[in-house]
């Protein structure tokens, strides 16, 4: 094909403009205080379920799943079989505990369970910090995709996709960002639907053909690549599915974004409902998304002429624009810009909701409903601002190893925040003390393991993080209490 058309472009600027209208509609009531932060109480639970899917599958999921297939096996695969593990822990101990104490954050949480309004405070900064990193780069990703498939100037592309998140974030709250993140998502899973069937008839033998690459050609699994490590922190099917596990458990738990879904309802039953739907569409959607990759790699070994086409790193983007016909890559690529959108409004949201009630009410107390709604407002404006130039900065800036490090870094950041909430939620002695003992320890050994040449892999830093918590914050709790008894 010719590759990415005017009319491409039309299509994509027409998806823009729907998304911003259907965000728009949601401003015409004017949402106040919970309302503004939960919700009107309206939205169904399968609503939010595509909220919480589109939320966790940012554009750097949607490109590099499939290119992972393509380049390599189905190893990664497996972390999205982690969802066995963070959902049933999620719905058995957390859903019916956010639930029964009605908060508005989950960093209230923290306050409540330990007492401390410290705790509260220091969980909204680290996901506030950890928050405006990830949209920075979720902003340039994407962008940076389209800039070279179209030619249109990267920092246009940044700021066009962060201001359609500021307006509907900014004037609809978390009603319109639910139902916004609903659209993306429909058009995420059948966009890579429509990829999918095309593509099997794109390949002689078709279905069959791809199948026989990954059970006879070691496409699934490579000899080198075991599914049990006897040293069992090394890299290994085992520990992928398990430390994924552990890092969709602790942003269930612990990441405002993800929690905040949680809030719109206090019906336990719909709270389920929402967190196993969002289980079996991410598991469902990620699978395509491999199969995908394995059927590229076929694809581009009958066609070898074509690969020239194909950028390694983006060879998903690279089919859509010069393999599909006219108008259908402009409607597939727009997918990718809807895995952003998503995230960047509900990082928005969640940002001045968080900034809001945990750390400008605990700081400076309570005010008017309609004057927190305006700060609120105000932090998303100056918020999403902030993060497109930051994005715009990194865009031109030849710094690319360093987005991989600093989002690597920042994903850190939840597994060592979960450990409080494990520790308060499946302990009852542990004290504030402990629980900031247990923060600060596992934050210490999680970047000694980092940064100190371990041969630990990355995917056992949340299982690990948790663990130290847990111990460090509950031995320091009974030796308090000890000593408080004593005297």
């Amino acid at each position: 094909m010719v590759g990415f058309t005017m009319i491409d472009i039309g299509v994509l600027v027409v998806y823009l403009s729907i998304v911003l209208v259907i965000g728009l509609l949601f401003s015409k009531k004017d949402m106040k205080g919970k309302e503004f932060f939960k919700g009107d109480g309206t939205i169904p639970w399968w609503v939010t379920s595509v909220s919480i899917f589109a939320t966790l599958l940012s554009p750097i999921s949607f490109l590099s799943l499939v290119g992972n297939s393509y380049k390599g096996t189905w190893i990664l695969w497996f972390a999205q079989l982690g969802m066995i593990i963070a959902i049933p822990l999620t719905v058995k101990y957390f859903l019916p505990l956010y639930s029964k104490l009605k908060i508005d954050t989950a960093y209230e949480y923290l306050e409540i369970r330990y007492k401390d309004k410290g705790l509260r405070v220091l969980g909204a900064f680290m996901f506030i910090i950890y928050q405006v990193g990830r949209m920075s780069i979720v902003m340039y990703l994407p962008s940076m995709v389209l800039a070279n498939l179209t030619g249109i100037n990267i920092n246009v592309l940044i700021v066009l996709m962060g201001l359609i998140a500021i307006v509907y974030s900014y004037t609809g709250g978390l009603k319109a960002v639910l139902w916004t993140d609903f659209i993306q998502g429909l058009v995420l899973i059948l966009g890579v639907l429509g990829v999918l069937f095309v593509l099997i008839f794109s390949i002689e033998g078709g279905f069959k053909t791809v199948i026989n690459e990954l059970t006879t050609n070691g496409k699934f699994l490579s000899s080198q690549e075991v599914i049990f490590d006897k040293n069992i922190l090394s890299s290994s099917v085992f520990i992928i599915l398990v430390g994924a596990g552990f890092n969709t458990f602790s942003s269930y738990i612990s990441s405002q974004d993800v929690v905040q879904r949680f809030t719109t309802t206090t019906d336990v039953k719909k709270l389920k409902k929402m967190t196993y739907g969002n289980g079996l569409l991410s598991i469902v959607v990620t699978t395509i998304f491999y199969f995908i990759g394995t059927a590229l790699y076929v694809f581009y070994n009958q066609n070898p002429n074509l690969v020239s086409t194909a950028h390694r790193d983006q060879i998903f983007a690279s089919y859509i624009a010069f393999q599909l016909p006219v108008g259908v890559s402009g409607l597939l690529l727009a997918a990718i810009y809807a895995a952003a959108q998503s995230t960047l409004s509900t990082g928005l949201n969640s940002i001045a909701t968080s900034w809001t009630l945990d750390i400008r009410k605990i700081l400076f107390g309570n005010i008017l409903e309609e004057k927190e709604t305006k700060i609120a407002k105000l932090v998303s404006l100056v918020v999403g601002i902030l993060a497109i130039v930051i994005s715009i900065i990194m865009a031109n800036g030849e710094i690319k190893s360093a987005y991989e490090w600093f989002n690597s870094f920042m994903g850190l950041v939840l597994g060592v925040l979960a450990g409080i909430f494990v520790l308060g939620t499946f302990t009852k002695k542990a004290c504030n003390i402990g629980a900031y003992a247990g923060f600060i320890s596992s934050l210490i050994v999680i970047l000694f393991l980092k940064y100190g040449n371990s041969t630990i892999t990355s995917w056992a830093y949340s299982i690990i993080s948790i663990i130290v918590c847990l111990v460090v914050g509950y031995l320091v709790s009974f030796m308090r209490r000890i000593i408080f008894i004593n005297n």
